[in-house]
């Protein structure tokens, strides 16, 4: 008889409040494990840039937490793939000492796995029982290949690398899914030679796992409010029974040191931005869309010069603070505008135009105070949409800059990428021309905006 426990963790969202609970808690099963099998897996989306320190240093610091706790694999989320550019993401485990595993992440000039990544991983343990271990990511096919890469379906490369595990005679096979519960779902009923399915990048939660076509799947929720457990026993090799649960981290005793740690990286990050010097303003840019000096209308100029748009959108959610007059740092705007969102430049026709703006003029009241998450949103609310070039009389005519909207002339708006994601406005993804603006965050254009308008 043979036991294996494996420990898992994901979308911990850079959540360093929750990592000195999650640490005592791997050091304690690592400990108990002494007799049998243990291994450790993280299943993506571990770093956010919302966090200070993960900003200032591109994700280096969650690598670092990582390596601590010795980690045997890892798969990545999109705020690995996609909150950083290629160079960042070549770069960013080149210290990790666990294997990243990753069988859909192609770099699009060599066609070959990315540089940092392996297809699969196997382990013998010391019983002989070879397990197999894969990691997909979710395929986002319109960005990826904006950084510099292949995204490729899970449906496309599932069978290769499961015919690969099959030549290596692998007993055990567990899947490391940043895909989401849907797909996990179907990925075991299709294949149920896969033993355990450890899920992730929809923030669910398994607190007992789930069975499905005889394939256990597991997952941990989101940062790092819970920590998950795999216990498989063997016999000969081979699964006899497989059991998944999760341990909730607030349950979870506190030690004296832990606040003064959390603080101490939050800090850490905020020194390292502070000293990154943009601009010089001359008054205070408040957050107030009614007030004397809105930091909106200084986003809209931003976006639409760096765009070269004839009109642009919104909203006023997106700031989270003013900007104080005096010196601007990185800080300064990382805690303004902490969102993982892109510029977007959208063209299309003007009867298009019309409807996108009726859109937004029908859910206006609700996003006003609408709790908005998600789709790489880090604030609060969804706030009032603020037009830049866009008019609308009482008879709903639309005007662009003065000039009544002509109903098959291309316009070109300034957007963000989190506008499409959305569901309120269906008009830009159905029929907009976009071009998300990568790599650059909408922080980072507006920097650049700020550098130029307002020097030091």
């Amino acid at each position: 008889m043979e036991n294996i426990k494996i420990i898992h963790t994901n979308d911990l969202h850079s959540h360093f409040e929750n990592f000195p609970k999650i640490e005592r808690f791997i050091k304690q099963e690592r400990q108990s494990s002494e007799h049998g099998e243990f291994f450790l897996f993280d299943i993506g989306d571990a770093m956010d840039r919302a966090h200070p320190l993960s900003e200032a240093t591109d994700g280096r610091a969650n690598i670092d937490w990582m390596n601590l706790q010795h980690y045997d694999g890892a798969t990545i989320g999109n705020n690995e793939g996609l909150g950083n550019d290629y160079q960042h993401l070549s770069h960013l485990y080149d210290d990790a000492n666990f294997s990243v595993i990753l069988g859909n992440l192609y770099d699009k000039k060599t066609e070959e796995i990315a540089n940092f990544a392996q297809q699969y991983k196997t382990i013998t343990t010391k019983a002989g029982t070879k397990i197999g271990v894969i990691g997909f990511t979710a395929p986002y096919i319109l960005t990826y290949p904006l950084l510099g890469w292949d995204i490729r379906l899970m449906q496309d490369e599932m069978p290769k690398v499961l015919t690969k595990l099959r030549d290596e005679n692998c007993d055990v096979v567990v899947l490391l899914s940043h895909l989401g519960v849907s797909m996990d779902r179907m990925i075991a009923n299709k294949y149920p030679e896969i033993d355990v399915i450890i899920g992730s990048h929809t923030h669910h939660l398994f607190k007992n796992g789930e069975m499905d076509n005889g394939v256990l799947l597991a997952a941990a929720g989101k940062y790092g409010q819970h920590i998950g457990t795999i216990e498989l026993h063997l016999d000969k090799n081979k699964v006899i029974s497989k059991k998944a649960f999760t341990t909730e981290t607030a349950s979870l005793p506190s030690e004296a040191s832990d606040d003064d740690w959390i603080q101490k990286k939050y800090d850490q990050g905020e020194q390292i931005l502070d000293q990154k010097k943009i601009a010089k303003l001359p008054y205070t840019m408040t957050k107030d869309i009614n007030g004397e000096h809105p930091v909106i209308e200084e986003g809209l100029n931003a976006i639409q010069k760096f765009t070269d748009a004839d009109a642009g959108v919104l909203s006023s959610g997106l700031f989270l603070t003013d900007l104080k007059e005096g010196i601007v740092t990185a800080k300064d705007l990382h805690n303004m505008l902490p969102h993982a969102i892109h510029v977007m430049k959208t063209t299309m026709t003007g009867n298009n135009v019309w409807r996108m703006v009726m859109e937004m003029e029908k859910n206006r009241p609700f996003l006003r105070r609408h709790l908005q998450k998600g789709m790489g949103f880090r604030g609060k609310i969804f706030g009032e949409l603020v037009y830049r070039g866009i008019t609308i009389d009482k008879k709903r005519n639309v005007y662009i800059n003065g000039h009544e909207l002509e109903m098959n002339k291309e316009y070109k708006l300034a957007l963000l990428d989190h506008y499409m994601f959305v569901p309120f406005f269906p008009t830009i993804e159905i029929v907009g021309e976009n071009e998300i603006m990568y790599p650059d965050f909408l922080r980072n254009v507006f920097a650049d905006y700020l550098r130029e308008k307002y020097p030091i």
